[in-house]
């Protein structure tokens, strides 16, 4: 992402904000900006293209997910994981990703049916080849996919942010090998597979469990 994408389309003021929040969350999330850093308004303004305003409006956002604390007279600075809040978030995680089986549930169009089709194969690729980050951003293209499972427009916002608030730490924990990253990217695959077969037999309900199923054993295997 680039001021010059921004220069030379046609995006709208909501889609730039949109497309910046998005990119400075995965920034934060995939470790780019490592917890503490502190984040310069000017050079962000600079690299998007983009006038301080816009982007302070994109860093309030963030700071009302917990990913950022703005300090008054000094700058605004990345979070740390809070690892107090990380048990509640994830049985708050496992409770929401049942309910897309069961609130306004959407069965996928083509598009998004070949996307997740495209996350099966490149998650096996990864199992050859397995890399943190590149599964990381694996993992979070396979959460975004599923949250199109539901047209309730709450629960998906709240199953996101929930989601960015244990992006790092699992991420962390593959850095300081607490979780074997071998038998993680397997057990993802695998449960890529699994949600689209139920997805295929028309079970979005089933699709949902197996998605709490695996989150609760991911914190599981965290947690050693």
């Amino acid at each position: 992402m680039t001021a010059t994408m921004f220069e030379n389309s046609d995006f709208k003021a909501r889609d730039r904000f949109e497309i910046l929040h998005q990119e400075l969350r995965n920034r934060i999330c995939l470790l780019d900006y490592a917890p503490g850093i502190k984040l310069s308004e000017t050079e962000l303004a600079e690299e998007f293209g983009v006038s301080r305003t816009p982007l302070r409006r994109v860093l309030a956002r963030l700071e009302g997910e917990g990913l950022v604390r703005s300090v008054q007279g000094v700058g605004t600075f990345v979070t740390d994981v809070n690892i107090e809040e990380l048990a509640q978030t994830y049985q708050m995680r496992m409770e929401l990703a049942e309910l897309v089986g069961k609130l306004s549930p959407k069965q996928p169009e083509a598009a998004l049916s070949a996307q997740l089709a495209d996350l099966s194969r490149q998650a096996k690729a990864l199992v050859q080849t397995p890399e943190p980050r590149a599964f990381a951003q694996l993992n979070m293209a396979f959460f975004l996919a599923r949250l199109a499972l539901t047209d309730n427009a709450p629960l998906r916002e709240m199953s996101e942010r929930l989601y960015v608030k244990t992006a790092r730490i699992w991420l962390k924990s593959f850095f300081a090998s607490i979780i074997d990253l071998n038998e993680e990217i397997r057990v993802f695959a695998r449960e890529v597979d699994e949600v689209i077969a139920a997805i295929e037999l028309g079970d979005l309900q089933a699709a949902a469990l197996i998605q709490r199923a695996h989150i609760s054993m991911s914190y599981s295997r965290m947690r050693g």
